[in-house]
C-alpha cells in the first residue's frame, strides 16, 4: 500500500476489521484484514502502519525518525489486532484467551513488540509506511497452543499387526476443498463418529510449536509434495466440516483405519506431518 497522509502531528490508525477475507497468493492461504493479513501457508501475520511527521521538525532526518517511529507503533497495535483474531481452534481465538488470562495477554503483547521490520516507505509528503511480521509458531504458539492433557496415552494397533509397506505413510494430505472449511492453529481431524483422529491432545508440542500442527495449501498436488509429508504421504477426501467454525473435518471411518492400523502412521501424526487443502 503506498498512500499520501496529510501533513499533521497525529499518528494515522486505522481500524482493523476482524473478520478477514480468504484470498489466495500463489497457491497460499491468507486471510486479508484492513491493515495486515494472516498468511496461514508461511504460518505469518503481515501488519502495516503509516506515521506523519511533526509540523515543525528540527531537520529531515528527525522528521523521517519521528515519522518512522509513529509508524512502527501503529503497525505493532495492527499486529496485535490481527492477531486477536487468529482462530486457535473450533470454539477458541486467540482473544478469548488474552480476556481470560493476563499472562497470556501479556506473552502475546511481548511476541508482537518483538515483530519484525520487514519493509519501510518513505512517503513524499514525509510520512512513512511500515510493514512489520510476527510467527504464528514459535513463541507465539507456544503461549496459545494447549498443554498436552496429563497421562496422555497415544493410541497403538493391536499387537502383532504389521501393515504392508503400501499402507505405511509418512504424512497425510486432508482434501477439504468444496467444503467451506477455514484454516486454524489446532484443528481436529475426526471420524464418522465424532472421535478423534488427531487433534492438539495427539501430536508431539515441541513439532506443533515451532512447525504449527497442519500446513495449510489450496493446491493439492503442491500439498501431495510438500517437504512437510514427503515422500509418501496418504491423501483422504474429508467428507463434510464440524463445528460453527468449519475448523475441524470428518473424515471416513475406513479412512480413519488407515491412520490408526500402524504405529508408522501414528509416529508421522505426533510430528505433525499432515497437510490441509483449502479452496
Amino acid at each position: 500500500m503506498r498512500r499520501t497522509v496529510a501533513f499533521t502531528i497525529v499518528v494515522f490508525v486505522s481500524a482493523v476489521l476482524m473478520v478477514g477475507a480468504m484470498v489466495w497468493a500463489q497457491g497460499e492461504v491468507v486471510q486479508q484484514f484492513d491493515q495486515g493479513s494472516i498468511n496461514w501457508s508461511t504460518g505469518k501475520v503481515v501488519a502495516v502502519g503509516i506515521g506523519a511527521p511533526p509540523s515543525k521538525p528540527a531537520n529531515m532526518a528527525q522528521a523521517r525518525a519521528m515519522a518512522r517511529r509513529a509508524a512502527i507503533t501503529v503497525a505493532r497495535r495492527n499486529l496485535l489486532e490481527i492477531s486477536q483474531g487468529v482462530q486457535v481452534d473450533s470454539m477458541t481465538l486467540v482473544k478469548d484467551f488474552t480476556v481470560r488470562s493476563d499472562i497470556i495477554r501479556t506473552s502475546v503483547q511481548g511476541v508482537v513488540r518483538n515483530a519484525q521490520v520487514i519493509d519501510t516507505a518513505y512517503m513524499s509528503d514525509g510520512s512513512v509506511e511500515v510493514t512489520m511480521v510476527m510467527s504464528l509458531g514459535g513463541e507465539f504458539a507456544n503461549v496459545i497452543l494447549p498443554p498436552p492433557p496429563v497421562g496422555t496415552v497415544f493410541p497403538l494397533p493391536p499387537p502383532g499387526t504389521e501393515m504392508p509397506a503400501s499402507q505405511v505413510y509418512t504424512g497425510m494430505v486432508i482434501d477439504a476443498r468444496g467444503l467451506g472449511a477455514r484454516p486454524a492453529m489446532a484443528p481436529k481431524i475426526v471420524d464418522e463418529s465424532g472421535k478423534e483422529i488427531y487433534g492438539s491432545a495427539m501430536v508431539n508440542r515441541e513439532f506443533a510449536v515451532q512447525q504449527g500442527m497442519v500446513g495449510y495449501a489450496k493446491d493439492l498436488s503442491a500439498a501431495q509434495v510438500n517437504s512437510r509429508v514427503t515422500d509418501r504421504p496418504v491423501t483422504i477426501k474429508a467428507l463434510r466440516t464440524s463445528g460453527a467454525a468449519k475448523v475441524d473435518v470428518v473424515i471416513s471411518d475406513s479412512d480413519a483405519a488407515k491412520l490408526t492400523s500402524a504405529a508408522e502412521n501414528l509416529s508421522f501424526l505426533q510430528k505433525c506431518r499432515v497437510m490441509v487443502v483449502l479452496d
